[in-house]
């Protein structure tokens, strides 16, 4: 069975300040964050896993540090966030379900081994970590059977927070696909993800990754932090 995996790298990185795309940041073990990514998938799914990335700034330098894999453009990189990314990954998509995850994430390959059995199950999920809860950080809060109910900045008194590493099943897939067509350009996936539960009734489980690590790079100090974590 083919596992669907998306990588998210078609932003402009502005907030870390490097000349180069974001997931190309080069770590301490001296492979880029996006090596390090592709290489965790293809430790855990082998050959099974078809992996696209969406690129937009400066595509080239992607593709050809990545030449084994697809791509998918997105030519409004520029003035689209990654609801609109992933969008395009999505419409792009076969019948399956997808694994995402922003081009920006150094994580262990275990979090995709916790993971395995509810993609090949088809259950949507999004990866947490109930052990921080930061003030830019994507946060969630839960409905009374311990799924996902709100997923956005904005939340209040959450119990943890996104790590951008997700999965929608394939019966899932078409009420996320409507959902982020109506997003506004500016908008991060997760507000897709949010009016698809409120919507579509679409059940979310919150898969807690704590004792693991997953850093997404924003700034410096989380590179530095994702370096201190490898090994």
């Amino acid at each position: 069975m083919a596992i669907q995996v998306v990588i998210l790298a078609a932003g402009m990185g502005t907030r870390l300040g490097k000349p180069w795309p974001k997931p190309l940041t080069p770590l301490a073990d001296g492979r880029s964050i996006l090596q390090q990514q592709i290489e965790n998938v293809r430790s855990v799914f082998s050959d099974s896993a078809r992996i696209s990335i969406v690129v937009g700034f400066k595509l080239e330098m992607i593709m050809e540090a990545h030449p084994d894999v697809s791509f998918i453009y997105n030519e409004a990189y520029d003035q689209t966030n990654t609801s609109k990314s992933l969008l395009k990954a999505l419409r792009a998509s076969q019948e399956s379900g997808v694994l995402w995850m922003n081009g920006d994430v150094v994580f262990d390959a275990r979090v995709l081994d916790r993971v395995k059995d509810r993609i090949i199950g088809e259950k949507s999920f999004v990866c947490v970590n109930t052990a921080t809860v930061g003030e830019e950080e994507i946060k969630y809060t839960l409905d009374s059977e311990g799924n996902i109910k709100l997923l956005s900045k904005q939340v209040k008194e959450a119990p943890g927070e996104a790590v951008g590493i997700n999965f929608v099943s394939k019966g899932d897939k078409a009420a996320v696909i409507k959902e982020l067509t109506s997003c506004a350009d500016n908008e991060y996936f997760e507000r897709g993800l949010e009016l698809a539960i409120e919507c579509s009734k679409i059940e979310i489980e919150p898969v807690d990754i704590s004792d693991l690590f997953a850093v997404e790079v924003d700034f410096q100090a989380d590179l530095d932090r994702a370096n201190s974590q490898l090994h």
